[in-house]
Parts: C-alpha cells; structure tokens; sequence
C-alpha cells in the first residue's frame, strides 16, 4: 500500500472539504442572515455591524479582522492546520461578497434564523470533519489553548458569541435581532452534532427481569440483535440479577419492549439515548 499517495488523496479531500464548507457557510449568511441583520456569532457577526454602518463588504471585514489571527497562529498551530484555515477564511470572505449580490431567499427573520442556522452548521460541520477552520473564534480558541491547554474551546466560544450578539443588538437597537441571531447559533450547534453524531441516534435498552434467559433468546432470534448479561444485585432485595444489555435503532425499541413484557410483566425496563454505538451491526471506526 503507497500511503504517500492516500495522503495525498485525504489531504486533497480535505482542502475540497474546506472550500465546499466554506462555500455553504457562505449561503447561510449571504442568503439568510445578512440580509435580516442577523449573526451567526463569530467574526460574522461583527463583520455584520461594519457592513450596514460603514457599508463595507463583509467578506473584506472578516478576511481584515482575521489577519492578525493569522500572523499569531502561524507559530502556534500546526502549518496543515494553519493553510487549512487560510483556504477556509479566503474562501468565506469571497463567497460571501459573490453571494451577497443576489437576491436573499427571504426577507421573514423568523424563518431567516430557522434556514441560516441549519445551512452554516451544515457548511461548518463539513469543514470540521475536514480538520479545518474559517478562522475567526475558532481560531481565537485555537490559539488560546497552546498558551493554556485547559481553557476549554466550548466556553470561549460562547462567551465570544455573547459578547458579539449583544454588540448586534446595541448597535442595531433591536432586541429582536439578538433572540433570532441566538436560535441560529443554537441550530447550527444542532445540525453539527446531527452531521458528526447521526440523526438517527441508537438506544440502549437495559433489561430486569428474572426471565432473562428467555428474553435474552427471544431478542437474539425475532430481531437479531446482540443481548449482554452482566450480573448486578438488587440492594432491595439483596438477589443477584442478571441485567440485559442490548443496543438498537429506534425502530427495534418497540419490539424489544414487547418482547420482554410479554415474558415477564413485571420486568423492569430502561431506555436511554446511546451518541455512538461501534462495531458488528453498527458504525465501524
């Protein structure tokens, strides 16, 4: 196996990610929030500001603000990273200015927040599967934790969205503009958990029950799904129990539930959400 050349291939893969993710960000803004005065949090947001009151393009004011970033993070992140998110703060900053020429998809904040958030968190969770950055808080974050690893990106991040939100709202002089800009935020958090984690997330089913053998063989033979035991005690009852453990799509829950309260009535059932299952019958790594 030429791994020079699968290195090429995912390097290739990943700056067509950027550019592709940047190119959809890009939309969200240009098509939806620009136009309503809304902010998606970030450089965006503040790149908002500068262009309905000093009518400067936005892709200008995020590329400019971005610079200094750039300088500083050339010696503090990695050179993939750092050309990476070159190419992803470039591309933003022209598709934006190319977009915002045509017409916005509509003029209706509500429904402007609702589309902007899920189209930029569409656009940014490719460009974090493609390791990469559009600079801005991201990159502020970024650099932060090389002079203190324990800051926690998350939290800068927010506190940087609050902050830029409520200059929104103050400068603009509309209260509603920071409530809509915030769903937007909201929902591209959502729609990147969405793309990295799947919209169809798994259960985990734990079974109680002193008929776990046949629940356990009944499962295993209508719906071919794997079923583990793991022996617990009752601290009520000081009994040993055999606990099932089964993973399952949401469209096994059903059956398994019937399944079990059939056996046994009186069995005692847990469900809850599993983020990643891995292995035989579900995603591999």
């Amino acid at each position: 196996m030429d791994f020079s050349k699968i290195n090429i291939k995912n390097i290739i893969l990943e700056f067509l990610g950027t550019i592709l993710g940047s190119a959809i960000m890009a939309a969200g803004i240009s098509f939806f929030l620009l136009p309503n005065q809304l902010s998606s949090g970030g450089f965006s947001g503040i790149a908002t500001i500068a262009y309905y009151l000093l009518h400067i393009p936005m892709g200008i004011v995020i590329l400019t603000l971005n610079i200094p970033l750039f300088l500083i993070a050339i010696y503090k992140i990695g050179k993939k990273f750092f050309i990476k998110s070159l190419l992803g703060t470039l591309s933003l900053s022209v598709f934006i200015d190319f977009f915002e020429k045509f017409k916005p998809l509509t003029n209706d904040r509500f429904l402007a927040c609702i589309y902007g958030g899920i189209v930029i968190g569409i656009g940014t969770s490719i460009i974090l599967k493609s390791k990469s950055s559009t600079g801005g808080t991201d990159l502020v974050s970024n650099i932060l934790r090389k002079y203190n690893p324990k800051i926690r990106m998350g939290t800068v991040i927010v506190i940087m969205d609050i902050i830029i939100i409520s200059l929104n709202v103050f400068f603009f002089k509309q209260i509603e503009i920071g409530l809509y800009s915030a769903i937007a935020i909201y929902l591209n958090g959502k729609m990147i958990d969405i793309v990295f984690e799947g919209i169809y997330f798994t259960k985990l089913i734990l079974i109680i029950s002193d008929k776990s053998e046949k629940i356990s063989q009944k499962i295993e033979k209508s719906i071919e799904r794997g079923v583990t035991g793991l022996y617990g005690k009752g601290m009520y009852t000081k009994k040993d129990k055999l606990v099932l453990v089964c993973a399952a799509p949401r469209g096994d829950v059903a059956k398994i539930k019937e399944i079990a309260n059939k056996i046994d009535p009186n069995c005692f059932i847990i469900l809850s959400n599993a983020r990643e299952v891995f292995g035989e019958g579900f995603k591999k790594e």
